[in-house]
């Protein structure tokens, strides 16, 4: 686990268990409504439990705590870059709870999320921001982080995913 000071509180940054799948759904949830996405959302706790800790886990999760207070997540997995032969990680979500903002959770996390990925010796860290998520926006930015103005994002979403597969 690490730990940094961060104006008088200490902020924690932990790796997420089974036991915290609630937790997780709940942050989730979240997410979705400072969104404007909650009618989105469909997962449950049991496959969250089964895709993040069961048998191939598909994704990992950091928990970000101040004074012991679960107050934000990052949820991240592997990607490939095929011009560079390595792996990078995608950073699917980061959320903190509004309370908490501003104190370094977000930082926090995010930094641990940069110090797996060069553990691993990935090429890339890369994530997705909504275009009027401003705060977000400046908030990557202070951290040295840039837009690919160039690629745009494409979805194929499951209904479109069993259309092209033909069933």
């Amino acid at each position: 686990m690490r730990q940094a000071e961060v104006t008088n509180e200490r902020v924690t940054v932990r790796p997420a268990s089974s036991d915290d799948v609630p937790l997780i759904l709940a942050f989730i949830r979240e997410l979705a409504e400072y969104e404007r996405l909650a009618h989105t959302v469909d997962t449950t706790e049991a496959c969250l439990q089964r895709t993040l800790f069961g048998q191939r886990p598909e994704a990992e999760v950091l928990i970000g705590e101040v004074d012991g207070e679960a107050v934000g997540l990052a949820l991240f997995f592997a990607n490939y870059s095929t011009f560079k032969g390595r792996s990078g990680i995608y950073l699917e979500d980061l959320f903190v709870r509004p309370h908490a903002r501003g104190v370094g959770v977000g930082k926090a996390l995010l930094r641990e999320v940069a110090r797996i990925a060069a553990a691993r010796g990935c090429v890339r860290l890369e994530w997705s921001v909504l275009d009027w998520n401003t705060p977000a926006i400046e908030f990557y930015r202070s951290l040295g982080a840039q837009p690919l103005d160039d690629w745009t994002v494409y979805r194929l979403t499951s209904e479109g995913i069993a259309r092209l597969a033909g069933a």
